[in-house]
């Protein structure tokens, strides 16, 4: 999803890039930022956006299908990031469909991959991309989606390589932060 569906002119895509013997499996997330308005629709003020989610689960014969996060304390990220300002963002099965959570995915290393990991409490609801008050918790037992977007409203190109997202105790270390734990839960 980008500003082109209102109109807007960034681009976006959202690729699968094969393992190699440089580089993980991952989906690589890239195109380009534009703050153009359109010049045919006076109701759009604001562009310069684009982000991804992933599918909603299949229903089942009890109904929607949820994530329940509530074990796990850490949402854990494995990033190769170009060193723009990224949010992750959550959408759980609230009362205001259009609400988010969301948290700045702050890469600390550009050009090199690395895990980030964000405590769930740490997440902010958001709708529409404005701090909504009075703050709730998240309905960590009732995650519909995980996503990524670039809102920095920044013209020009973006790349972010996401090899890993999943629910997590654990703290890696330093020197290896690739440890798996049977612990996690992978997405």
């Amino acid at each position: 999803m980008s500003d082109q569906d209102i109109g807007g002119f960034s681009r976006v895509n959202l690729d699968f890039t094969p393992q190699t013997d440089a580089e993980p499996a991952h989906a690589h997330f890239h195109g380009s930022i534009s703050i153009e308005l359109p010049l045919n629709n006076a109701q759009v003020q604001r562009t310069g956006f684009a982000g991804w989610r992933n599918k909603d689960k299949p229903a089942t014969i009890f109904g929607k299908s949820l994530w329940d996060i509530d074990p796990y304390a850490y949402l854990g990220l494995r990033v190769k990031s170009d060193g723009r300002k990224y949010f992750v963002n959550v959408q759980t099965e609230s009362i205001v469909s259009t609400d988010l959570h969301q948290h700045r995915l702050y890469a600390r290393r550009p050009g090199e991959w690395e895990t980030v990991l964000i405590n769930w409490n740490d997440f902010v609801r958001t709708n529409h991309g404005v701090v909504v008050e009075p703050q709730q918790e998240m309905l960590r037992q009732k995650v519909r989606s995980i996503g990524i977007s670039l809102i920095d409203r920044v013209p020009g190109p973006y790349s972010l390589r996401v090899s890993r997202v999943w629910a997590t105790n654990n703290m890696p270390h330093e020197k290896d932060d690739l440890a798996e734990d049977s612990d996690d839960k992978r997405r």
